[in-house]
């Protein structure tokens, strides 16, 4: 299995030029059963990252291109009538894949957008009464524009609260954008990935994230910084419970990549940002990551 952990971080590698970081934090949330959202600019990779990831593991990939006219059956899938059958079909929507992109999340109104708060926590979806499961394993990689505000609704907590992790790609170095125009000169795409890793074999990949050791000291290290959330005050709205079982699913996952079967303190304070910030509200003026690093500045660690 480390042999196929090794190749998954190198197909993607062949897509993403650089961004190791960013590489390892989807496949932290990929691995620990979560949903990733890229708060980028557009052209840095974002969908390249998806269909990469849903290529190397053999796994149907979908696009959801959200717009203020998005429906929430265009997300989900609606009943069709079929005149032939004198029946009822159902169309399934694209969140029935293994990897789905939701590109430009905030673009969707409020009501397409909870159309996806069952899917993300549940993995199944609910259309005239009766329920559906989507495929499994089930991922979703969601963008928004940090910068353009025009036509967009913003998340509200609870959908925030969805995601596991919330990072962004950034712009590439001078030498990494060098390398991009030497890959296109030379015709690579990402049609050249090829499945390094099965849904079966995921799957067994994600049972074994959750069996990574965490000692007492550890849990009691995140139960410190997220009950410091909700008393801060820096903070309007501190973590949920949701958010203090990810951080914890996270750390176990990047135990597992860095070949490790217990969690380290270091693992809690590298996620913590992008696990936390993202789920609270800061008062006026403050940003979410500025407060979760003066916490992790301030929060002892125990011993």
């Amino acid at each position: 299995m480390r042999e196929k952990i090794h190749d998954l971080k190198k197909n993607l590698a062949v897509a993403i030029v650089g961004k190791e970081e960013a590489i390892q934090l989807v496949l932290v949330a990929l691995l620990a059963g979560g949903h990733a959202l890229l708060e980028d600019v557009p052209g840095v990779g974002k969908t390249l990252l998806a269909k990469s990831l849903a290529r190397s593991i053999d796994g149907k990939f979908q696009r959801l291109q959200c717009t203020p006219d998005l429906l929430p059956s265009d997300v989900t899938g609606t009943n069709i009538w079929n005149p032939q059958s004198g029946e009822f079909t159902f169309l399934p929507g694209p969140v029935f894949a293994n990897v789905l992109l939701t590109d430009e999340i905030n673009r969707a109104t409020p009501r397409s957008q909870s159309a996806l708060l069952e899917v993300m926590a549940e993995h199944q979806v609910t259309v005239d009464g009766f329920s559906r499961a989507v495929p499994t394993p089930f991922f979703v990689i969601a963008t928004q524009n940090p910068v353009e505000y025009q036509g967009t609704f913003p998340l509200p907590e609870a959908q925030m609260d969805r995601f596991m992790l919330c990072f962004s790609l950034g712009y590439p170095s001078e030498e990494e954008e060098m390398q991009m125009l030497q890959r296109l000169q030379l015709g690579k795409t990402v049609e050249q990935v090829c499945p390094c890793l099965t849904l079966a074999e995921l799957q067994e990949l994600q049972q074994m994230c959750t069996q990574v050791r965490v000692e007492v000291d550890i849990q009691e290290y995140i139960l410190d910084l997220v009950r410091n959330t909700r008393q801060d005050e820096e903070i309007s709205l501190g973590v949920s419970p949701r958010g203090t079982l990810a951080l914890q699913k996270a750390a176990q996952a990047r135990a597992f990549l860095e070949g490790r079967d217990y969690v380290l303190h270091d693992d809690i304070k590298f996620l913590a940002s992008y696990v936390l910030a993202h789920r609270l509200i800061p008062i006026s003026g403050r940003r979410g990551t500025t407060v979760i690093e003066r916490l992790l500045r301030s929060v002892p660690v125990g011993v």
